[in-house]
């Protein structure tokens, strides 16, 4: 069994980000008592200033004020989710999220599925601590995923699940309403098609391909738009530009290289799987 508390042969990196002074210092006192190796690398006055932060650092760990002006922490980690795999760095994975939030109990019951945490303000020695024991065990399980890469790393799809349930709870009006239909170019002419019929959807530079079981189209929508427009428990992210719906799914293979392949059913075409999204397929 590992220890979760072993040295890294790297110092884990974090940016903060909350658009209250006071309570940055306080949380930062705060994790440099009960974590004392960690580096905070940035902080943050708000969501937007927070994903520049990530996308220039890197960091293996981000802390967010659920209620921010302008990008909320919210709709700030849906944008954070997207940024590995942007240019030619490839091994930077999702960083992993903790939001930082007054007493809610949606919030409460909202992380218990574990795919991030939560800090309460102001932020307690004795919570804080568990806080930190479960991020040291996510990112030492991530180790063990650049040792065996069956085991895949990154908690994509359920993170995108949780940020749509907190997205609806803050913004009050209850479900999120998700895209019903997509409005493609088919040849000359603009078609209407069902988003259950999509098989997937993948990206270039300009355009989102969207393919049936019968048409190939396309749309100007980018990856990242349609990620937090569509089901999350219909529609997988498999990589930055491959978003493949559940049911469409045939089968997992492996090819030469190792990497992961999506068989999608009725098509010869194969899908790959970035490495931020084997664990998806974990077992397979």
């Amino acid at each position: 069994m590992n220890d979760i508390t072993a040295p890294r042969s790297q110092p884990v990196r974090a940016v903060l980000a909350d658009d209250e002074r006071l309570m940055r210092e306080q949380l930062r006192s705060r994790l440099t008592e009960v974590w004392p190796e960690l580096q905070i690398v940035a902080e943050a006055k708000n969501g937007l200033e927070a994903v520049d932060l990530v996308r220039e650092h890197k960091p293996d760990l981000v802390f967010l004020d659920i209620r921010m002006p302008g990008l909320t922490g919210v709709d700030a980690a849906r944008q954070i989710a997207q940024l590995p795999g942007e240019g030619d760095d490839d091994e930077w994975l999702v960083p992993e999220i903790v939001f930082i939030t007054a007493y809610d109990q949606y919030a409460v019951e909202a992380f218990e599925q574990g795919v991030a945490d939560y800090v309460l303000k102001p932020a307690e020695r004795e919570r804080l601590q568990v806080t930190v024991q479960r991020i040291k065990k996510r990112l030492a399980q991530r180790q063990d995923a650049d040792a065996a890469p069956e085991a895949g790393g990154g908690p994509a799809a359920p993170l995108q699940q949780l940020l749509h349930k907190l997205s609806a709870q803050l913004n009050p009006g209850g479900k999120p309403a998700y895209l019903q239909w997509i409005q493609a170019t088919v040849g000359q002419a603009i078609q209407m098609i069902p988003v259950e019929e999509v098989l997937f959807f993948i990206s270039d530079e300009k355009y989102t391909r969207v393919q049936t079981a019968t048409l190939e189209a396309l749309i100007r929508k980018p990856i990242k738009e349609l990620v937090d427009e569509l089901d999350p428990q219909l529609f997988w992210q498999i990589h930055r530009s491959t978003l493949v719906n559940v049911k469409a799914i045939a089968g997992v293979t492996r090819d030469f290289r190792g990497r992961q392949l999506v068989g999608v059913k009725g098509l010869s075409e194969k899908l790959e799987v970035s490495r931020s999204y084997t664990h998806l397929f974990k077992g397979m």
